[in-house]
């Protein structure tokens, strides 16, 4: 099974995706290198395809995959920051929570939305409040 380090970008209750040329929407992220931890690996995979520095990353669970297990990261960006295409990406995008079923997105970024929907929540955009 391969190791991949998967970043759960949120800006403003948005999730980023990104997506390589005429390829299914993904989360950000890649293989981990021998020599790396995974969140070394989920720090560089996210500046290489979205040029977005995380100051900070927190480990959320793994993901198993059909033949990848996934090293799930959460990072917040604040407001000022732009996604930019790196790498091998063509499209960086922000989507809410809701609209990610609905896309054209591969197996494992559904489940691990799902997931983190489900039990963890994504913060509120900017200026709102939840309802307590």
């Amino acid at each position: 099974m391969k190791d991949r380090a998967t970043v759960l970008c949120v800006q403003d209750g948005r999730i980023l995706l990104v997506a390589r040329e005429r390829s299914r929407w993904a989360l950000p992220g890649g293989r981990i290198r021998r020599d790396e931890a995974p969140h070394e690996a989920a720090l560089r995979e996210l500046e290489e395809e979205t040029t977005l520095v995380a100051d900070q990353l927190m480990y959320l669970f793994q993901f198993n995959g059909f033949n990848t297990q996934h090293h799930v990261f959460f990072a917040e960006v604040g407001p000022h920051l732009i996604a930019q295409p790196g790498n091998e990406i063509a499209r960086c995008r922000w989507f809410a929570p809701v609209k990610i079923a609905t896309l054209s997105a591969s197996v494992p970024t559904r489940g691990i939305v799902e997931l983190f929907v489900r039990h963890i929540g994504v913060p509120a955009p900017a200026g709102v409040r939840r309802a307590p």
